[in-house]
Formats: C-alpha cells, sequence, structure tokens
C-alpha cells in the first residue's frame, strides 16, 4: 500500500494520518481473537494495571503467529518505508489493553523523548501505526492528538514513574497548554479495523475508560534501519535489538493464516 500524494501532505502538515477501514472485519475478527489469547497468559512481556488487567503486551509477534504477521504486513510497513525512503525494522511491537471500567490514562506526551532517553535513538525517524482492534469512540478512552505539534520538535519530558504502571517520559500541564491553545485536539475515532499513524514528535495522550466498552489497539512502532538505537536500557521485549529490515508479508497473509487455523 503506497500513501497518496494528498496523504502524504496531509501528514506532513497534521503528523497524522487516520485510514479508516484498512483490516476488514475477518480480519480483524482473527487479531482480536488472537489478542484476547495473549492478554489471557501470565509473562513478563505482560504489564498490568494496579487493579491486576492487562495493560500492555509487549513483544507479541514474538509468540503468537498473527501478530508476527500483523508485524509485517503491508498495508502497514510499505508506508513507513515509503515515508522514511528506506528499509524498517521493529522497535517495538505492544497491545494496548484499556480495559471496560478500569483502563487507566496514558500521560500527555511524545514517543521520541523515551526512545531517545530509554534506547538511545538517534533521531525521529521512527513511528507509532496503530491498528484499531476495538471501536474507538469518543467515550471509551481514545487517543488525544495535538494536530501540528511534531513541528516544535522534542520538548522538554520528565520521566513519571508514579503515575501509573508504565514508566514514561511527559509533558508538564504548562506545556501541553501552550500546544493546545495553539493547535487544538483531535480523537480519531471509528470502527475496528481503523489505521492511525503518527508522528513520533506529535504531542498525545488519553484518558481512562469508565465505560462498558474496551478500547484495544495494535501499536507497531518501524524505525529506519539507519536510525537504530545505540543505548538501549529497557528489556529487549520493550525496546527490540534486532535490527533486521522487515521484509512485508503478501497481503492476504492474515486471511491464509485464518484458513490454516481452520483446516
Amino acid at each position: 500500500m503506497q500513501l497518496t500524494p494528498q496523504q502524504l501532505k496531509d501528514f506532513d502538515e497534521l503528523g497524522y494520518l487516520f485510514l479508516p477501514e484498512c483490516f476488514n472485519a475477518d480480519e480483524i475478527a482473527l487479531l482480536k481473537q488472537e489478542a484476547a489469547n495473549v492478554l489471557s497468559q501470565q509473562r513478563p512481556e505482560i504489564w498490568r494495571e494496579k487493579n491486576g488487567a492487562p495493560r500492555t503486551a509487549f513483544a507479541a509477534h514474538t509468540y503468537n503467529d498473527a501478530c508476527n504477521i500483523l508485524a509485517s504486513h503491508p498495508r502497514l510497513v510499505k508506508p513507513l518505508q515509503q515515508l522514511f525512503g528506506e528499509d524498517v525494522y521493529v522497535h517495538q511491537f505492544k497491545i494496548n489493553a484499556k480495559a471496560a471500567f478500569t483502563g487507566e490514562v496514558w500521560q500527555w506526551h511524545q514517543d521520541f523523548p523515551t526512545w531517545h532517553a530509554d534506547d538511545g535513538m538517534p533521531e525521529a525517524r521512527a513511528m507509532n501505526i496503530a491498528v484499531f482492534l476495538d471501536e474507538v469512540m469518543p467515550i471509551n478512552g481514545p487517543l488525544m492528538l495535538v494536530p501540528r505539534s511534531h513541528k516544535s520538535g522534542a520538548l522538554k519530558s520528565e520521566h513519571d514513574l508514579e503515575t501509573t504502571s508504565y514508566p514514561l517520559w511527559t509533558l508538564d500541564q504548562p506545556t501541553v497548554t501552550e500546544m493546545v491553545e495553539k493547535n487544538g485536539i483531535v480523537t480519531p475515532t471509528g470502527r475496528a479495523g481503523g489505521v492511525l499513524m503518527f508522528h513520533a514528535n506529535l504531542v498525545h495522550g488519553s484518558a481512562g475508560n469508565i465505560t462498558p466498552y474496551p478500547r484495544r489497539i495494535v501499536y507497531l512502532t518501524l524505525n529506519a534501519v539507519s536510525n537504530a538505537i545505540q543505548k538501549p536500557t529497557r528489556p529487549e521485549f520493550i525496546a527490540h535489538q534486532d535490527f533486521t529490515p522487515v521484509k512485508p508479508t503478501a497481503d492476504d497473509a492474515l486471511a491464509r493464516y485464518t484458513g490454516k487455523k481452520a483446516a
């Protein structure tokens, strides 16, 4: 899949791109089932909320076949190869499970400061691609983005070790207020199967989920091969140190995997 000239222009201007219905109902049904299987496991790669509910399952592509296929899916990989003009590798793969009623916040932050401080990533030439496994609604803790905030570069961040179970380099309230007053806030929402990609320096966060509707999202972080991390401090399952370029799989790979499982 290639981005159109207008999509490339929109991404450069806004710092994000939303592609509704990028994956069909059958593909999403498979991914939801496999995500549920992953999140039900007890393993060190799965971090939990304070109440014990799963918050994030890291590196699921290394122990789940469907996630492994998704990590090299051409609808996710090829747009980033196009944007970066080179091969990419998997820096991180995670399933974020914002559980019904109890899903906690993700503080206001940019991704690159964490990748730079904790992993030694040289430049903001990596990107998160979010695949909606559930419908993302205005009420169930959607991701909030500050358009054009990526144009301000990497902002000063502080290491938050207390707010949630996941340590994060976060922005202070005056900085967020300044960015929002200048650029506003958008909340891309849509049915399961939508894909959201956003710049590593785009300011974003999400509120807690107190609704009966879960909000599970797969995040694939792809990094330009020339931008490989240099000083990793986090476990390998969080910041991968295999810099082998991703080879995009066939576009129908998930459908073929479903058929193989059914056989």
